[in-house]
């Protein structure tokens, strides 16, 4: 890596604001691609007014500019959003890497330099692998900004892309210091059972407990992935048997039992075979996907038992268990709490000025687990020594917030039906 720190660094953020523009170009792309009812604003396809598309059209920035003669067909200012999206990915690409590798800002303070070579390489592969998370966040933003859904072809591939880097390069999971008896501090990635040791039962072979615990998980996101469709006005008893029944018949159900298969196998070999930290590794995105989805799902079934109708799409589940799969659980409990602070503004705005009740929830998970990578040093020091001395009870106080979060939407419901 010696060469890639010898060329100026204004000279890397040139390159690297380039190469996110070209991200954010494909970005809209794949907007365009996953969306159910794509704009005719698309360069990339003809228009009436286009019957051949121009390649001059398809160059990120200048594209968009070229468009402008195409308002009276799409509406005024169509192509400054896309364009907008270019540019703040370029800007974004490069920040990202001043901020992580130039800057150490992940890194815990006083970490002497010059940083060894295989730090700076471990700290590049963490900032590509935080490149390639933002992209897939801003395509689910994107889409669910437009139309209110987040397509699962976005976030199950990036759930097993996660789980698949994780697991081969574990160091790209986030800095902390591990404080190990007899050693002193020593710098190493976020696990499951951070900010404490990795505990024994959790090792690789010849442990079963921890091999049930990451096939459990995995298994929870295949399932909860399946056409599981839910009717209860017959009881539950026939509303189970309906529900099997489509399962059989609906052809995603084998696919997603093959791909649960596969990786129980993939599971198996790294558990056996797998060094220490590519296990840590893996069973900390394993334990992530399942505590991040299943955190925003008990919260889709709460809200929707409590206000009679859906409080939050499924698609929200499936991002949260891609972030979890990136960042962890510890760093899912972060943007859980973080994200509804934005959105509550933003509520509040749109209810005032456009009398909507509803918000894509998406993009406020996205927008925190954003901020939580880039202030993850000063995250990770208030967090540490919270969950050092809450430990298991971080689980009950969780619980007790999803109940408090019940019986005030139930509240709120009683109220609203005196009102009307």
């Amino acid at each position: 890596m010696n060469w890639v720190l010898a060329v100026p660094i204004a000279w890397r953020l040139g390159v690297l604001c380039a190469v996110g523009v070209c991200l954010g170009a494909l970005a809209n792309w794949a907007t365009q691609r996953l969306a159910w009812t794509p704009s005719g604003a698309n360069p990339w396809i003809p228009s009436p007014d286009r019957p051949r598309p121009n390649w001059i059209h398809r160059v990120p920035i200048l594209g968009w500019l070229g468009l402008r003669g195409e308002e009276g067909l799409h509406g005024r200012w169509f192509w400054v959003p896309p364009m907008l999206v270019e540019l703040a990915s370029g800007a974004g690409v490069a920040g990202l890497y001043w901020w992580e590798i130039h800057q150490g800002g992940l890194l815990p303070q006083g970490l002497p330099a010059p940083w060894p070579p295989a730090l700076v390489l471990l700290l590049h592969g963490q900032w590509a692998c935080h490149v390639a998370l933002a992209w897939l966040m801003l395509v689910a933003s994107l889409v669910d900004a437009n139309e209110k859904l987040i397509p699962d072809a976005i976030t199950v591939p990036g759930t097993l892309a996660g789980l698949c880097v994780v697991g081969l390069c574990p160091w790209v999971l986030l800095p902390v210091v591990w404080r190990l008896p007899g050693y002193g501090a020593v710098l190493g990635f976020l696990t499951a059972a951070s900010p404490r040791p990795w505990p024994a039962w959790l090792n690789g072979f010849p442990r079963l407990g921890s091999l049930s615990l990451a096939v459990a998980c995995w298994w929870l996101w295949c399932v909860a992935l399946m056409d599981r469709t839910w009717r209860g006005r017959r009881g539950w008893y026939r509303a189970a048997q309906l529900m099997l029944a489509r399962l059989a018949r609906n052809p995603s159900t084998w696919r997603l039992g093959l791909l649960g298969l596969l990786g129980t196998t993939c599971i198996l070999a790294v558990w056996r075979w797998g060094s220490a930290e590519r296990w840590a590794g893996l069973l900390t995105a394993l334990i992530g996907v399942a505590a991040g989805g299943g955190l925003i799902w008990l919260v889709r079934i709460i809200g929707t038992a409590t206000l009679q109708r859906e409080a939050m799409g499924f698609g929200d589940v499936t991002l949260m268990a891609m972030l979890g799969a990136f960042l962890g659980w510890q760093s899912c409990l972060i943007i859980f709490f973080l994200a509804p602070l934005a959105a509550l503004a933003v509520g509040l705005a749109q209810l005032v000025l456009r009398k909507e009740h509803e918000i894509p929830y998406g993009p406020f998970l996205c927008l925190a687990a954003g901020i939580l990578i880039v202030q993850w040093r000063a995250i990770w020091a208030w967090l540490e020594p919270t969950l050092d001395v809450l430990g298991a009870m971080v689980l009950g106080l969780l619980l007790l917030c999803l109940v408090a979060m019940g019986i005030m939407l139930g509240g709120w419901r009683a109220l609203r039906g005196l009102r009307r």
